[in-house]
């Protein structure tokens, strides 16, 4: 291969790309649609003219057949009357008439078919243009959803989906993790709460059972004996120590619980 038929094949398909990148599949169609109904016109005019040729060349031969109709009335008066000359020349120009009448019904024949071939072309064409009119607005229809689909095919691809997740991700993780603060200061009240009433509950078993020990071991006083005022009792016995010491651990055990 040379180098110019190299050169030419790239040209070539390069501008057949163009040309295809150029063709908007609508405006080509509405084209189409216009080119074929142009088409239509001159059809229609075709077939008038086809007609109109017919009709006249029809014309043409019935005044051909009146006039061999004519000449051969005259043939017969003539050769009734004795004029056999007169006769002849009728004859004659009944035989003129007869050669252009059987050139006209040679053409009458052949317009007739023409005619009725134009007709049907016509029809046809007819048809493909009501056919094509459907076929337009459905391909639109098919072109229109194609366009939209690409666009947002295009809009898809263009998104930028793993940011967009992680973006979710990291929202979703943040609301789990307020929840979790939430969950934690409500349970951390409520624990707080729970055990102060618990605090309260234990104090009080253990001062009721502080009173009870208390006095279990207090010296019981005669019945008759009045009791001495404060100020002038006596000293503690020896073994309020014990139970001093006793209360003391029993308090650091409870520190302990």
């Amino acid at each position: 291969m040379g180098l110019f038929d190299r050169i030419k094949r790239v040209v070539g398909a390069n501008l057949n790309d163009l040309v295809n990148k150029a063709e908007d599949p609508e405006k080509m169609l509405e084209q189409a649609i216009l080119e074929m109904q142009e088409d239509l016109v001159q059809l229609r005019q075709g077939v008038a003219q086809a007609i109109a040729a017919q009709k006249r060349t029809e014309k043409q031969y019935n005044d051909a057949q009146n006039e061999i109709n004519k000449w051969q009335r005259n043939a017969q008066l003539a050769l009734q009357k004795g004029d056999e000359n007169l006769a002849r020349q009728a004859l004659e120009r009944k035989k003129t008439y007869n050669d252009t009448s059987s050139a006209l019904k040679a053409s009458l024949d052949q317009q007739s078919v023409q005619v009725e071939t134009l007709k049907r072309n016509l029809i046809q064409l007819e048809s493909k243009i009501s056919e094509a009119k459907t076929k337009k607005e459905m391909l639109k229809a098919r072109i229109t959803t194609a366009k939209a689909q690409e666009q947002l095919q295009n809009m898809v691809s263009g998104m930028n989906t793993s940011s967009a997740m992680s973006a979710f991700e990291r929202m979703e993780e943040k609301v789990l993790m307020q929840e979790a603060r939430a969950q934690s200061a409500g349970d951390l009240a409520g624990a707080d709460l729970e055990s102060q009433f618990a605090r309260l509950e234990s104090g009080s078993d253990v001062d009721d059972e502080l009173a009870a020990l208390k006095a279990s071991l207090a010296p019981a006083s005669p019945p008759n004996q009045p009791q001495l005022p404060p100020q002038q009792q006596t000293t503690a016995p020896k073994s309020n120590e014990v139970v001093d010491a006793e209360l003391d651990s029993l308090r650091k055990q409870l520190d302990q619980m």
